[in-house]
């Protein structure tokens, strides 16, 4: 299984959401934050939080099978991307196991 964390600009996540459920992609998790990468906004004002200064961000977190991963992340690239700079970063990580709360069920067993 493989992770998705996308760090996504918050007026493009209505899109990317919409896209990816629309592929099949229905359960995923955002996240509201402050960003502090190399592209700063314009009028971008301090953090009364964190004391830095940046953008707002939206983190979407997805867990899906290997050989869906490289749709879902064409999909947030094409509905994530705007014509300014700053539009975000996608991690892929590997996810060696999942649990069902209620149940206790591996999804990695359920799935071979």
């Amino acid at each position: 299984m493989k992770e998705i964390k996308a760090f996504i600009k918050p007026k493009r996540v209505q899109k990317v959401i919409e896209a990816l459920g629309n592929s099949g992609f229905k359960s995923m998790t955002l996240s509201q934050g402050e960003g502090t990468g190399k592209f700063k906004t314009k009028g971008a004002s301090p953090s009364l939080d964190f004391h830095v200064t940046d953008s707002p961000v939206v983190k979407l977190e997805l867990v899906c099978q290997n050989e869906e991963a490289e749709s879902a992340i064409e999909i947030i690239l094409e509905n994530g991307k705007t014509p300014t700079p700053g539009d975000g970063i996608i991690y892929i990580s590997s996810v060696e196991d999942a649990f069902q709360i209620k149940t206790g069920e591996s999804l990695k067993k359920l799935r071979q």
